[in-house]
């Protein structure tokens, strides 16, 4: 059975291999020729070629669940083409056990889909968006940043750029009582993180309300300790598609503590926990069509078929997801969907094969 489960798994793998790279070809190319109408100032034809080699791996994670079904489709029909799986079949192989053999081959690409998709295709992803947009602006002057609202606890704080020196300018802090009631409204006309972490404001003017009176305080240089350290500010700027599976657990978890919305990063760490899973039933869902209807289908058909099913679940799983943000749905519910309902219909294909 290892034998046979090692011969199997390497015909899977070898197609699955060779649909990701043309699939990676074709990707990289639209990818750069996105890039050509952007181009701008030091962002230029070798800066966009490095871009779309930068997102390959995170293309890669995207597609791997439907490269899994077209490799699965092309293995495994080459092996029906030759007799070769109805000689196992007729040697006593049952199709529960061809099923559990090749889904073997699906564990294997679910380990390296998800390590492609938390070590290697969030950080160059990350990489590879902050190259272009700092060639695309470079300039001397250290004053170019993205401003930001940022929340802790009773405070709330908007800065007027964040830059990968961690110097936000001008600062604006509101206090808040208990009974969300105003307690201070604040300026700092400069401001930043240091190495331990401590807010560090210049020329703060701060203006309390009380009771009876408003008090007016100024400080030259004033340290605050807040919850928000540099790592988790600088997860505010980053796309979700950006940050790996633990830097989306973790702002969750921010945003969560401070009673803000984390449907769009629920959404997406669920749908990539989903998408990574589903590749194990890639390889079950092709034995059951290659038993079945595409059993004396040629390579092309199968092919055919694998694209058509691979881009139902991909646009499927994305509609479904973009639905479920608009109507407040729960994203455990809507990002698994798509894959339930794969599981469904590669169930239903297995009980139909004689």
């Amino acid at each position: 059975m290892t034998l046979l489960s090692t011969y199997l798994m390497r015909a899977i793998l070898a197609s699955t291999l060779l649909v990701v790279l043309v699939l990676l070809a074709l990707a990289g190319l639209f990818e750069f020729i996105g890039q050509l109408d952007t181009t701008q100032g030091n962002y230029q034809i070798p800066e966009a070629l490095l871009f779309a080699v930068l997102r390959l791996p995170q293309l890669s994670f995207e597609m791997l669940p439907i490269a899994a079904l077209i490799g699965s489709l092309l293995g495994l029909g080459a092996l029906a083409n030759n007799s070769e799986l109805v000689v196992m079949r007729t040697a006593g192989l049952s199709v529960a056990k061809l099923a559990a053999m090749v889904s073997l081959s699906g564990f294997v690409i679910m380990i390296f889909t998800g390590l492609i998709g938390e070590f290697i295709g969030p950080p160059l992803d990350y990489f590879a968006r902050t190259m272009r947009d700092e060639a695309r602006y470079e300039q001397e002057d250290r004053d170019i940043g993205s401003a930001a609202w940022v929340k802790d606890g009773p405070v709330i704080l908007h800065l007027e750029r964040i830059n990968s020196e961690f110097e936000f300018g001008a600062l604006y802090l509101f206090r808040f009582n208990e009974d969300d009631t105003l307690r201070s409204i604040a300026r700092a006309e400069n401001s930043g993180i240091d190495d331990s972490d401590k807010w560090i404001l210049e020329n703060l003017k701060e203006t309390r309300f009380q009771d009876d009176s408003v008090q007016v305080v100024e400080s030259s240089l004033a340290v605050e300790s807040f919850d928000l350290d540099a790592d988790m500010l600088g997860v505010t700027l980053v796309k979700p598609v950006s940050l790996s599976g633990r830097g989306l657990m973790s702002y969750i978890g921010y945003l969560k503590k401070n009673d803000l919305d984390a449907q769009r990063y629920e959404t997406e760490l669920w749908s990539r926990i989903a998408r990574t899973v589903t590749v194990i039933i890639m390889p079950v869902l092709a034995l059951a069509f290659v038993f079945g209807s595409l059993r004396s289908a040629g390579s092309g058909g199968r092919l055919m078929i694998g694209v058509l099913i691979g881009l139902a679940y991909f646009f499927t799983s994305e509609m479904v997801a973009n639905s479920g943000q608009v109507f407040r749905l729960n994203p455990v519910f809507v990002t698994w969907l798509p894959s339930l309902a794969l599981i469904g219909v590669t169930g239903f294909a297995l009980t139909r094969v004689k």
